[in-house]
């Protein structure tokens, strides 16, 4: 049954069995302590991930786009300024919502396959000597190129230029299942979301929020009701919520984090990059390459897969999804049919990925590529073999 295969898209990420009963809980009062029991370490365990210390974690009914806009409109008021790169479609559509919500966004425009430049950031910050700049945005993981920046360095770029801009982060498909340090590298606002690292359905957007941010909420003007972070502070101190809370999704995520802590953190680290290494032996063997442009910018989370010249990635993917009911990712925005993407984050193991690559031969052989039968199938199992735990 197709319905059984694993998937190979960024997010939704495959659900282990223990979440998926965690989340079906019994109904309970969302008013009551028994809400709060669930609630609270939930929390507590967010934190620890992220690795902040101080500030608070909102736990919101959304997604991670909903979080972007949590972050924006409780920290920032119209006509503000605020520093962007883009270099693919979700950094592009956090720009894009920036715009929509009157804010002036300064662009700095980068070539998809790269990853946020530093170099500019830094330039443009050091060029802004009224700092008129009031927050920085960084997409941590491109999801729709595969390629990860370097977001402690845009910290020191900041800290070098002595600007005192928030630092808003976007770690949907990051957090949690690559290395992620809000406090070491002075975030602001890390968003992200629950159906990537955390293994759960769609319905979260996940944040954590520094002191420094939210001393901005006293000066944003921005409209907000239902992503007011003023009514999470009244009501979650007591373990409650301003409004009806997704108390099974919740439930779901204290279980996530305690999965991911009995693995361990950075073996949760080792294990993608693991995974991700395999992934990316094998398209070389496929004599194709990543989107991303250099090893050091490859996502441990998913690759962007360049297809041969004259064929379309979308169709692959379709192909995988009608003939062996297994799904992959599409290209989106300007490398849309130039590439398919690979996820392989959250619940995956090495052998559920070969399965995934022998998927993806079928298709390229069905569809006519040069990729051979059975050659990056071969690659990713050499080096899962030789590095096995």
């Amino acid at each position: 049954m197709s319905s059984q295969n694993p998937v190979f898209i960024p997010g939704p990420t495959n659900m282990p069995e223990e979440i998926r009963k965690a989340v079906y809980v019994p109904t309970l009062d969302h008013r009551s302590p028994a809400f709060a029991k669930i609630f609270t370490p939930a929390v507590a365990g967010v934190k620890r991930i992220l690795r902040m210390k101080a500030g608070e974690v909102f736990i919101l009914p959304s997604t991670g786009t909903g979080g972007w806009e949590a972050a924006i409109s409780n920290t920032l008021s119209p006509g503000d300024t605020v520093l962007a790169a883009r270099f693919g479609m979700f950094s592009h559509r956090w720009i894009d919502m920036c715009q929509r919500h009157g804010l002036h966004v300064q662009v700095i425009e980068a070539p998809w396959g790269q990853g946020a430049p530093v170099a500019a950031i830094e330039a443009a910050l050091n060029n802004d000597a009224g700092h008129k700049i009031k927050a920085v945005l960084a997409t941590h993981n491109e999801t729709a190129t595969g390629v990860r920046s370097d977001i402690a360095g845009i910290r020191k770029a900041m800290d070098a230029a002595g600007h005192p801009a928030l630092f808003l982060v976007d770690g949907v498909s990051s957090v949690a299942s690559m290395p992620f340090d809000m406090d070491g590298w002075g975030i602001d606002i890390a968003v992200t979301g629950s159906q990537k690292g955390f293994m759960l359905p769609v319905g979260l957007a996940i944040l954590g929020v520094s002191p420094k941010a939210l001393a901005a909420m006293q000066s944003a003007r921005l409209p907000r009701t239902f992503f007011d972070f003023a009514d999470q502070i009244r009501t979650n101190a007591a373990g409650g919520y301003p409004y009806t809370p997704p108390v099974g999704l919740i439930a779901g995520l204290a279980r996530a984090v305690e999965m991911l802590e009995e693995e361990g953190m950075e073996q949760v680290f080792a294990r993608h990059h693991r995974i991700a290494e395999g992934v990316r032996r094998a398209i070389a063997a496929w004599g194709l390459r990543p989107c991303a442009v250099t090893p050091d910018l490859c996502s441990d989370t998913v690759t962007a897969v360049v297809v041969p010249e004259g064929c379309n990635g979308t169709d692959l993917v379709q192909l995988a999804a009608r003939k062996y009911g297994v799904a992959f990712g599409v290209g989106l925005g300007e490398v849309a049919g130039k590439v398919f993407r690979i996820g392989h984050l959250g619940m995956l193991t090495d052998v559920l990925m070969l399965a995934g690559l022998a998927t993806a031969e079928m298709c390229m052989a069905d569809l006519g590529w040069s990729a051979r039968l059975g050659s990056g199938v071969a690659a990713a199992q050499d080096y899962y073999r030789d590095t096995a735990v």
